[in-house]
């Protein structure tokens, strides 16, 4: 009589000892709080300098300081400034842009004054541009840096870590965001140990980012939409149709990145390319409005504050100038990111839905259309989730997100990204 063999029990993750994890918390609070002071630091410059540009010297000129002549001079001269610097600092201020993502590779740390005066002159000056990329890229130089010099015997890939989710916990001023990227980015490597003990250190450091900046700078993203109950047939309708529709517009600018990067590409210098590229961001500002300059954020919340404010086709021009302003600005040259022109963007898209269809509730709107368009310029499937439900505090908001995502990424998936080679290709 044959006896079949007992089932063995499915292998378990054995998990890290606490031992193992206790060393890489003093590192990742020390991370924390410096990758969010960097952060505050450059933002604060840009925007002293933003009032300077924009307010006190036309106001002592005696001209308007959102008048089209000025955002002309303006973005044309922050180009020959970001030119300059991209010219003559060491190091160039950093690779080109359009081949960096929120993963950044270790910079020379003699690489990130460069890199940072350039991007503070691009967030004062004008360019539809955030600040996520290049301050990730320049915490990741410093973490590495410094850890490599004063604790050796930590792992190296700790230090990138913990960099990227510190900066992106002050920038969402929430932990939230940072471990969703981190998940998002380990699901595809090999891991020691369990998922939440590979979350552990990061998200200690994104939770002291963002405590820090929450105590200093007191962020806040809800957009105070009027409130929304109950979803019911027609919000889910709308949901499903903005979110695809704005993530079909935006691979639109997908597809023109690398044509578009390629043309400044042959200008050759900096100092003909940039001034160039600040040039046509002039004029897209002047057809588009001032509420189409700068990254977006503060811009959105003016939007948010009367939904109704404008016609759908004011809301259709600030969509497709500001999109327009976000590929000149990241093909051209200037060192910045792409997630809060795309919430400018998607937000103004929602809002046009609004316009157009009454019955389309303004905080179904935005949500659905920050969440395609990010999703076709970032790739990111949780921090797009994330980012278009935390405009919007209501519960119910992520279940139409949850529902209006799975078509938005189906038309997405398996297409070229926002991010190039360095041979100028679209990386898929």
């Amino acid at each position: 009589m044959t006896h079949e063999a007992a089932p063995t029990a499915p292998a378990t993750t054995p998990a890290t000892p606490a031992r193992t994890l206790l060393p890489m918390v003093v590192p990742a609070l020390l991370v924390g709080v410096g990758a969010s002071l960097l952060l505050l630091g450059v933002s604060t410059t840009a925007e002293q300098l933003q009032d300077v540009l924009w307010q006190d010297l036309p106001d002592a000129l005696g001209i308007g300081g959102y008048s089209s002549l000025w955002m002309i001079v303006m973005l044309t001269v922050t180009g020959v400034l970001v030119g300059l610097v991209v010219w003559k600092a060491p190091g160039h201020a950093g690779p080109d842009p359009a081949t960096l993502g929120l993963t950044a590779v270790p910079m020379r740390p003699f690489i990130l004054p460069g890199l940072l005066v350039a991007t503070a002159l691009m967030l004062a000056g004008g360019p539809s541009l955030g600040p996520e990329n290049p301050i990730i890229a320049a915490n990741v130089a410093l973490a590495v840096w410094l850890g490599h010099r004063f604790r050796p015997a930590l792992p190296g890939v700790l230090w990138p870590a913990l960099a990227e989710s510190a900066t992106l916990g002050a920038l969402f001023g929430t932990p939230v965001a940072a471990a969703l990227v981190i998940s998002e980015a380990l699901a595809g490597r090999p891991m020691r140990g369990r998922l939440w003990d590979n979350l552990f250190a990061p998200l200690a450091a994104a939770a002291v980012g963002a405590a820090t900046v929450d105590l200093i700078h007191h962020p806040a993203f809800d957009l105070q939409l009027p409130p929304i109950g109950s979803p019911h047939g027609g919000d889910v309708l709308a949901a499903v149709v903005i979110a695809p529709a704005a993530a079909a517009l935006g691979m639109t600018v997908v597809y023109a990145f690398p044509y578009v990067h390629r043309a400044f590409a042959r200008l050759r210098h900096p100092m003909v390319c940039l001034p160039a590229g600040g040039l046509v961001l002039g004029l897209l500002g002047a057809l588009g409005g001032h509420l189409t300059l700068f990254k977006g954020l503060d811009e959105v919340g003016e939007l948010a504050r009367n939904p109704d404010g404008w016609t759908a086709g004011q809301f259709a021009l600030m969509t497709v100038v500001k999109l327009a302003a976000l590929l000149v600005a990241a093909s051209c040259g200037f060192r910045g990111g792409r997630i809060f022109p795309a919430v400018f963007i998607g937000t103004a898209f929602g809002l046009c839905a609004h316009a157009l269809v009454s019955s389309v509730h303004p905080a179904v709107g935005v949500s659905a259309g920050v969440l395609g368009i990010l999703l076709a310029i970032t790739r990111q499937g949780w921090v797009s989730l994330f980012t278009a439900a935390v405009l919007v505090a209501s519960p119910t908001i992520l279940t139409l997100l949850c529902i209006a995502s799975l078509p938005a990424w189906l038309l997405v998936t398996g297409r070229p990204q926002m991010q190039l080679h360095d041979d100028g290709t679209s990386i898929r």
